[in-house]
């Protein structure tokens, strides 16, 4: 997909302020600095439209960005950031897992894990979610730059065997830095509109 138009519409906490556009929604997961706003630039060929923090748990919200007047990313809070309250983790767990499990409009969730680590507790929680409810998942292994290109064979079996992957479920070598993958990742994204 050739992105020139992208919009940051709303930051949701309710349903009641999710886009009535009826648009397909993407929603974007992975713990906390594991690079979703980096993956989100790349993808929509901005240098800072989503913030980039070295801080994590940054996102708090519900983030819609509109892409091409044809479909909405939704990057939503990072998981496994410790820093902030149980209260607010649950809070932001709550928010999450209704939208989720009650948004028509979304086909898949993109779960960005880092390529260069076996994937954590969390992202294996994120991943059996998405399961158990059924949400199409597409899994994007990023940081792929960081890995000798004759090792990512290798770190992909160790991704597919600890989350346990479905046949069925895609998992894409990324970089945001040098734009790795990218084309696989809109064919990707496009297939499920």
């Amino acid at each position: 997909m050739k992105v020139h138009n992208v919009e940051m519409v709303i930051s949701a906490v309710r349903p009641d302020q999710y886009p009535e556009d009826g648009l397909p929604e993407f929603a974007l997961a992975g713990r906390s600095n594991v690079g979703k706003s980096s993956f989100i630039n790349r993808m929509i060929g901005r240098k800072a439209l989503a913030r980039i923090s070295s801080k994590p748990g940054k996102t708090q919200t519900l983030n819609f960005y509109k892409i091409e007047e044809q479909l909405f990313f939704v990057d939503v809070p990072g998981y496994g950031y410790a820093k902030v309250s149980k209260k607010e983790r649950e809070a932001w767990g709550k928010m999450i897992e209704r939208y989720f499990t009650g948004r028509q409009e979304l086909k898949a969730v993109v779960q960005i894990i880092d390529l260069r680590h076996p994937p954590t507790a969390d992202d294996c929680m994120m991943y059996n979610f998405l399961k158990h409810y059924n949400i199409p998942c597409i899994v994007i292994a990023t940081k792929a730059d960081k890995i000798p290109k004759g090792k990512w064979d290798k770190h992909k079996k160790v991704v597919k065997e600890t989350l346990d992957m479905e046949k069925s479920d895609t998992l894409l070598v990324f970089s945001s830095e040098t734009g790795l993958g990218f084309e696989e990742a809109w064919s990707t994204i496009e297939s499920y509109m």
